[in-house]
């Protein structure tokens, strides 16, 4: 059976994972009949986020433990998964991304990437696996590639900020209406925009459901 990795970066789009964006992926991937491999790394959070106030809270939480809350329990510390564990790697959106798994929400294009996000990210792409990043995600990615020295095609939709950040990190971006992806082929990366972009549920998942159709051809 086909195992597709899942990278979650905490639970709630303000500190964590985007929630619709990691769930619309897991059904499409369990609808394809693969197996799904959620992990995250165990960390601190960078901060907390109260999401009904939109304020942030004092107190502290795990981006393991707080992933587990989307997995149902079901979820890998990332430390201990490698490449050779899963045929493909796709990565949902939400400020966690650019917060805990990275810290492009704080020093864009400069910004560093947690070690373990790197090393399997950089393995699967260097196996010739497919990757998928939705959302902000691309924008970590490019970032990665620039450590690899490469360069692949990436879309986030349309923000010019982050548009100039990944093309200043050597690699492409191509502006992307939200119901659709970026392929680039020779490379095995697909790219969507999701809550980038979309005003509704309903947009992000036809990004999504059309990228994991994407990466699981590429397998």
């Amino acid at each position: 059976m086909i195992r597709v990795g899942v990278i979650l970066s905490g639970c709630g789009v303000n500190d964590g994972a985007e929630i619709h964006e990691s769930v619309i992926t897991m059904l499409a991937l369990d609808k394809a009949g693969v197996e799904t491999v959620l992990m995250a790394p165990n960390i601190d959070q960078m901060h907390v986020m109260n999401h009904y106030a939109g304020i942030e809270m004092d107190e502290s939480r795990n981006v393991l433990v707080e992933s587990a809350r989307i997995a149902r329990g079901k979820i890998r510390d990332m430390a201990e998964v490698h490449a050779a564990d899963v045929d493909a790697l796709i990565f949902p959106g939400g400020f966690g991304v650019a917060k805990n798994l990275c810290d492009y929400a704080m020093t864009g294009a400069d910004c560093s990437v947690n070690p373990d996000v790197k090393r399997i990210a950089t393995d699967v792409y260097k196996a010739g696996k497919p990757i998928g990043v939705i959302c902000i995600a691309p924008a970590m990615f490019a970032k990665i590639m620039q450590s690899a020295e490469d360069s692949v095609k990436l879309t986030i939709g349309t923000d010019e900020q982050t548009a100039s950040d990944i093309n200043s990190m050597g690699s492409v971006h191509i502006s992307c209406p939200v119901e659709d992806i970026v392929v680039d082929k020779d490379n095995k990366i697909v790219s969507t925009p999701a809550y980038m972009l979309a005003g509704k549920i309903s947009e992000a998942a036809e990004g999504i459901e059309k990228l994991v159709k994407e990466v699981l051809a590429m397998v």
